[in-house]
């Protein structure tokens, strides 16, 4: 495999996942996160997240939507959690395989690109 890079991320569209794709493995998963060095990955690596804090609640509405739009056009849908009215926390996993594939990656990568 290729090691990935950010903008190789970038230029990939997420691929439909109804399960059969395999879990990225931690170790693979870390290369990834290279890629990504603002997410972190869980424990259990199934999940990488990413907190960013807003001036204020109007803000974090419109970073909020802005992902929305992404994930939308891509196919593939991060959980959002608002907290604080102005702290987003973003978590991504592909639920169909119960871990990360490299949609997450992708996904994490372009929503970097919107967020820096």
């Amino acid at each position: 495999m290729t090691e990935p890079t950010t903008e190789s991320l970038r230029q990939k569209k997420c691929l439909p996942c109804e399960g059969g794709v395999p879990v990225i493995e931690p170790e693979q998963a870390a290369s990834y996160l290279s890629t990504t060095p603002q997410w972190k990955m869980s424990d259990d690596a199934k999940w990488v997240s990413r907190t960013v804090v807003c001036k204020n609640f109007v803000e974090v509405m419109g970073v909020v939507n802005q992902i929305a739009e992404l994930a939308e056009s891509d196919g593939h849908h991060p959980d959002l959690h608002i907290t604080g009215y102005r702290q987003l926390k973003i978590d991504l996993t592909t639920h169909a395989i119960g871990g990360l594939s490299e949609n997450d990656f992708i996904l994490a990568a372009k929503i970097d690109q919107l967020l820096d």
